[in-house]
């Protein structure tokens, strides 16, 4: 298949390249970094006007995924703006020009579970009323819309991940990344939080699973389908597992304080996921022990602290 990855430097965008080019498919990809490295199948975009247009009318793709956006809950409070850009509106100017160029091509849109905001019953199932809780839970939840939008009335395949807490190699950012960056500073660190939070983690190489189980397998009518790994884990025994994984001995103080934005309790039904034929392979501990591995490889650990 051709695959066209959208965002491709990021985090999830650039694990993607590298899994479905393994899988002997050809890889197109996008995004708003320079790349002089990069041959005829990268696509600059500008990242104030991207132009998409001139991608869909001179490639043939059967698959567009869509891992571009901002991805801050703290950004879109500060950058309200930034965010529907990169996260809604960017999205509809993709879908128009797969609908003038290439119908065909089937669409996967990266939106999140912050649709959820604080739910009413674990695990969330996909029916369950969003109530975002941030300008980026709105934003990702308008993109949703806006692909079934597509769907209902210009019958572009298309389907929405709601991504739970994807962590691993590449990832430079949130829990695991600010510990690690923390330990360098000494033996002792603060956490926000009460510690009692909870998540569902899900390892970059189960995701990639994932996003190939929906391609194979997916009914692409507009859907929205639960990306996690089905299991409710507590910020306090994901601290203890990387830190076990870590084996040095570090305090961890939880400050009590919640950040705005931030939902309590996550786990996902991933029942329509498995229905796709996906079962996660990677525990938690075997997760991050891949991903401390890659930190140590990459010389993460000893370089002079982001703080």
């Amino acid at each position: 298949m051709n695959i066209l990855i959208i965002g491709s430097k990021g985090f999830i965008g650039s694990y993607l390249k590298k899994y479905f080019e393994a899988r002997g498919h050809v890889i197109f990809h996008a995004d708003v970094i320079v790349d002089y490295r990069e041959g005829p199948n990268y696509f600059l975009v500008d990242a104030s006007n991207a132009d998409f247009v001139s991608i869909f009318r001179n490639k043939r793709f059967d698959v567009c995924i869509n891992c571009s956006g901002a991805a801050s809950v703290p950004q879109s409070m500060q950058w309200p703006g930034r965010d529907f850009a990169l996260n809604t509106s960017n999205v509809f100017h993709i879908l128009d020009s797969i609908r003038m160029f290439q119908p065909e091509c089937l669409f996967i849109n990266f939106s999140s579970a912050a649709v959820y905001g604080n739910p009413d019953v674990l695990p969330i199932p996909e029916d369950l009323p969003p109530r975002p809780m941030s300008p980026y839970g709105i934003h990702k939840l308008m993109s949703e819309q806006i692909c079934r939008e597509f769907y209902a009335f210009f019958n572009i395949k298309t389907c929405s991940l709601r991504v739970f807490s994807a962590y691993g190699e590449g990832l430079t950012k949130q829990l695991f990344w600010d510990i690690a960056q923390k330990i360098k500073m000494g033996n002792s660190i603060e956490l926000f939080g009460t510690g009692n939070e909870s998540r569902d983690f899900i390892y970059i190489e189960d995701l990639a699973a994932a996003v190939n189980s929906v391609i194979v397998n997916g009914s692409f009518t507009g859907e929205a389908i639960n990306v996690a790994n089905g299991s409710e884990t507590t910020i306090r025994e994901a601290v203890n597992t990387f830190l076990d994984v870590f084996e040095k001995p570090v305090k961890v103080h939880f400050r009590g304080e919640e950040r705005t934005g931030d939902p309590l309790n996550w786990c996902a039904n991933t029942s329509k996921l498995m229905s796709f034929g996906f079962r996660p392979k990677f525990s938690l501990y075997a997760g991050l022990s891949n991903y401390v591995n890659w930190l140590h490889e990459e010389d993460y650990l000893t370089k002079k602290s982001v703080y």
